[in-house]
Order: C-alpha cells, then structure tokens, then sequence
C-alpha cells in the first residue's frame, strides 16, 4: 500500500508509536522509528522490523524538547529517503497530581514533548511535503484533547493544543495535497498508561485495582481498553487516499467515552 512512501513516527520505540511504525512498515513504507531507551533493546527491535517486512527501517535518538535534534530527525528521513510522505507525531508523557502540587518542571516537560514538538517535526516537514504536492500529519491527541479529568493539567492542556494545532495546520495546507488530522485514543493499555498507576492511587488514594475500574475505564462505556492495533489501523487509514477528503479533525477511538 506505502511501498515507496517514508514515514517518521515519534514515540515509536514501544507502546503505540511502535505499533503505529510496525503496521506502515508492514504496508511498505520505509520508516524512521524516534525514542530512547536501552540501546541494545531498540536495535533489537529496529533489526526484527526491517528483517521482518524487508522495507528500510532507522532509529533517531532525537529528544523531543529540542528543536534541533527534532529538525534532524526531519532531514534524516529526507536524507535517507529523498522525501517525507507521513509524519506521526505520537511521543509523550504523563505525570499526574494536583495542580497545586504540579511540579512546574513535569508541566513543561510535558508541554514541550506533547505539544511543541509536533509544532517542530511539522513546520520541518511542510516544506519537504509541499515539494512533493502530498503528506499525511497524524497528531496522537488522546480523548483528553475532547474532554478533561482531574489531575492532569499538563497533559490536557497539551492535548487539547494538539486538537487546534490540527486544524488550524489543516486549514494552512488543504490546497496542497496535505491532510492533517488527530487520533484521539481514550485509555489504551500501554507503558506509559501502566506508569500512571501509582501515581493516581497516591492522588486519589485507591488501589490499583480502583484505579483501573473507578479511574481509567470509569468514563469508557465499553469497560475495555482500547487495543494498540487498533490505534494503528486508524493512522494507516488516514494515510491512505480513501482519507484524502479528511483534514482538520480529531478522531476519537474511545469505547464511547466522548458521546457522553
């Protein structure tokens, strides 16, 4: 389906970002996997996926609240590929507590990894995609970019900026063949969300157990997390051209939570 096509996805050395990067390599794009880990671990799984679906795959350790490693994240793909055909920019954080206890270092950390460093990738890719009279941005919003909860100021304040940061991009590039859109995940069982459990049972007060029924499935009327898979094959799709006339919205793909 992308053979040909190069994809860069932030975040993609495990949970969903890797799961996004797995399922376009395996459609044929050649891909720029981007995070930070144990060296060893992360070759592991860039050499199992290129041998696995024979397409080009790269890692670029670019830290995400630095503006020029995130632009040479940008240039490698370029650099490598000679073009750029879809941009996922999934990294991310969490920290959750009280605002009055929000440590403001955890706020713009979180800040600058999900939400400025989308406004970097895209304004490093724009003009590799307009070269090319084609791309496809997909933003990893979360259904915190649609509704709010308790203790996650940070987070739902970058969230909610990556939903306007869609569009108003979106608006910017409808004329030149680039759609630019948000998936909006509500709980989805990954490290990142695993991390968050004792933090909240330290907040609220609950156990683990209250935490997963009372706090992160309380608002999904499905009572299930949302599976990595099937966050993936909601970005293939709108990478594809039966999604050419989709830009500018968040998606959300939560159980049900946002109709509430």
């Amino acid at each position: 389906m992308f053979k040909g096509k190069a994809a860069v996805v932030t975040g993609s050395t495990s949970g969903i970002g890797l799961s996004i990067a797995t399922a376009f390599a395996r459609q044929g794009a050649d891909v720029v996997l981007n995070g930070l880990g144990d060296p060893a671990e992360i070759e592991r799984v860039r050499a199992g996926l290129e041998a696995e679906t024979g397409v080009r795959v790269l890692h670029s350790a670019a830290d995400m609240t630095k503006p020029a490693e995130i632009a040479d994240l940008i240039a490698l793909a370029d650099r490598t590929f000679g073009r750029l055909d879809i941009l996922v920019n999934n990294a991310g954080v969490q920290h959750v507590a009280p605002v009055e206890d929000f440590p403001a270092e955890k706020w713009d950390q979180i800040i600058a990894i999900n939400l400025t460093s989308a406004f970097h990738t895209i304004r490093a890719a724009v003009p590799i995609m307009k070269r090319q009279g084609s791309g496809r941005i997909i933003n990893t919003a979360s259904a915190h970019a649609l509704v709010a909860s308790p203790y996650k100021s940070a987070y739902v304040a970058a969230k909610h900026g990556i939903a306007g940061l869609t569009k108003t991009v979106a608006l910017e590039l409808a004329t030149h063949g680039i759609t630019v859109n948000a998936i909006a995940p509500a709980y989805v069982w990954t490290p990142l969300v695993e991390k968050q459990i004792p933090d909240t049972m330290k907040a609220r007060g609950l156990t683990e157990e209250q935490v997963r029924r009372d706090v992160l499935l309380a608002a999904q009327p499905t009572k299930e997390f949302v599976t990595v898979d099937e966050v993936a094959a909601l970005a293939v799709y709108l990478a594809t051209d039966a999604a050419r006339s989709i830009t500018g919205a968040t998606l959300p793909i939560d159980g049900g939570w946002t109709a509430q």
